[in-house]
């Protein structure tokens, strides 16, 4: 845990019992859903915070009631502390490399906070800090991490000994075109980033590290075909937070992905650091690649996109060796054009907000969603919400032979 430190408590702030002064972070494919969402719920009022005015008029015209918008350059500290001092709650959906400076200053100021940045850091370790600003903060409250955190959460609560957690996820155009076959439901930077960043598994109780598009194998899901999955670094939290023997999280794509990732990796394309061409000039190939992938992993405007997930889950429920299985097959929300990576990923968040706006989660602390999974009615209310929202899990249950 971080040590003490002596700063004086975050600000205290006048709040309405009718309204809740909402800050999101971010006004992109999921921070719009987030505040779209928000704003649409009772006594949320809603400001986005985004440097791109285009991604502010979008987040305006998706908005079924008036949310409030302004540019500002969020790396700025001061840009960031200015955004959040009137705020009640705060919903971060920025890119990685801005989560965890913007989860520390937010929590410095005392503020409630639900984060699905996906940052690469480590950030359990601000649990201390979240409780003597006596606040409420749950990161990776996305998809996946998040809704697989959740489900495996509570796994491991009803199977008496789980042994064994695999989570399979992926987001993915429903039409293919070559040459990738593949287009981004998030910053294609993130995305290049999970292609590179080593990846824990658990082993036999110990935590091994492998290489990121390894071990690759073949799923068939109903309705969808047959994709291929690979090892990324998802399960995150869950390696230390879960006493489970065997975790693997693997992300699905559509067969011949793979190969393509890694060759540009092998060609350096997905390097951070800079390079200096014959001409003098120097840049960062990451950079370089996202900014050409970007036009072509863009999703159109009403373009159908696809969340395909599976949780499984194997222990004892009672004296019975069980498996448990979560399923999601979800579609682009052809009414409103969010796309399913949008909406599955931005409806969790958002529904973790509300729980802290209304008083229904109180643990004051910075959590990941498998630490929250037990909290009484959470998981049941969040099903429903989702739901009713249009996104459905299936769960099933069956003895192992």
């Amino acid at each position: 845990m971080a040590k003490k430190r002596t700063k004086s408590p975050g600000k205290t702030r006048a709040k309405s019992s009718a309204t809740t002064r909402v800050v999101v972070l971010g006004g992109g494919m999921v921070g719009s859903v987030i505040a779209s969402d928000l704003a649409a719920s009772r006594g949320m009022k809603v400001t986005v915070v985004d440097a791109s005015k285009k991604a502010l008029a979008r987040c305006e015209a998706r908005s079924p009631r008036k949310i409030k918008t302004r540019v500002a350059d969020l790396s700025d500290e001061k840009e960031l502390r200015k955004t959040i001092a009137e705020a009640d709650l705060v919903v971060g959906a920025l890119a990685s490399r801005l989560g965890l400076r913007t989860l520390e200053i937010v929590l410095d100021e005392g503020r409630d906070y639900v984060d699905i940045s996906f940052m690469p850091e480590d950030n359990l370790h601000l649990h201390e800090l979240a409780k003597r600003r006596r606040v409420t903060a749950v990161v990776d409250m996305g998809v996946a991490p998040g809704m697989s955190n959740l489900l495996c959460g509570w796994a491991t609560r009803k199977l008496k000994k789980c042994r064994r957690l695999e989570i399979l996820v992926g987001g993915l155009p429903r039409n293919r075109h070559w040459p990738w076959e593949y287009k981004a439901g998030f910053a294609p930077s993130d995305v290049l980033e999970e292609y590179t960043r080593p990846v824990r598994v658990v082993e036999g109780g110990e935590i091994v590290w492998k290489e990121a598009l390894t071990e690759p194998t073949l799923v068939d899901f109903e309705g969808i075909g047959t994709l291929e999955t690979f090892l990324t670094d998802g399960l995150r939290s869950l390696a230390d937070t879960l006493d489970v023997p065997d975790m693997v999280e693997k992300t699905m794509r559509y067969p011949g992905h793979i190969e393509l990732m890694r060759v540009m990796r092998h060609l350096g394309l997905f390097r951070q650091d800079e390079v200096e061409l014959p001409s003098g000039v120097r840049v960062s190939p990451l950079e370089l690649t996202s900014h050409l992938l970007f036009p072509q992993w863009t999703f159109e405007d009403f373009e159908p996109d696809c969340t395909v997930m599976r949780i499984t889950a194997e222990g004892d429920l009672g004296k019975v060796p069980t498996r448990l299985t979560w399923s999601l097959v979800d579609h682009l929300d052809s009414e409103t054009g969010y796309t399913s990576m949008s909406r599955t990923t931005g409806f969790p968040a958002a529904v973790v907000a509300r729980m802290i706006a209304d008083g229904s989660l109180r643990k004051r602390g910075l959590f990941a969603p498998e630490q929250i999974a037990g909290e009484k009615g959470l998981l049941d209310r969040m099903m429903k919400e989702l739901a009713d929202r249009g996104v459905n899990y299936r769960a099933e249950a069956e003895a192992i032979e």
